[in-house]
């Protein structure tokens, strides 16, 4: 990766995490513990701390164990990112968005011991669990990868099958 990619990238990241953090302090500090606001009839903030990953998941292994594990993680996705190939720039965008989210999910884990969460999409019978802006950036980076490759494969697909019928 160029160093210009990676000043790119790097500005991506850092953007990430800087708005996941600011928002996560307006929360924190803005609004009582388990309170709702709603925005929209399916969509409210709701503030509530969470202790373990996705879906609460690990919570019982505590902090330290967790912070491990998405250093882990975040050294792994940074090491895909830098040999994706250049021409990968959805794919690379997704990784600095995954790389961004997990930082910012990883700074409330260090400092606070859980992750701030906010955001809960909800009908009158159902709802989803709650998560944050980082998350969001997690998933979203994440289906970014996802289409890249399967435009890279698509390609490969299409560059082979007109070879075949001009060759």
């Amino acid at each position: 990766m160029t160093r210009a990619g990676l000043g790119f990238y790097g500005a991506v990241i850092a953007g990430a995490v800087a708005l996941d953090q600011w928002i996560k302090y307006l929360v924190e500090t803005r609004m009582e513990m388990h309170s709702a606001i709603e925005i929209l009839p399916f969509l409210s903030l709701f503030r509530t701390h969470n202790t373990g990953i996705a879906f609460s998941m690990f919570s019982n292994l505590g902090s330290i164990p967790l912070v491990v594990l998405t250093l882990l993680v975040i050294a792994f996705v940074a090491w895909i990112a830098i040999r994706s190939d250049k021409s990968q720039v959805l794919a690379r965008f997704g990784f600095a968005l995954i790389i961004g989210g997990a930082i910012g999910n990883l700074i409330d884990r260090t400092w606070l011991g859980y992750v701030v969460d906010y955001i809960l999409f909800h009908l009158p019978t159902w709802s989803f669990a709650v998560f944050n802006l980082a998350d969001a950036f997690i998933s979203v980076g994440a289906a970014m990868v996802i289409l890249d490759e399967i435009l890279v494969w698509w390609r490969g697909r299409k560059a082979t099958r007109d070879d075949q019928l001009n060759g």
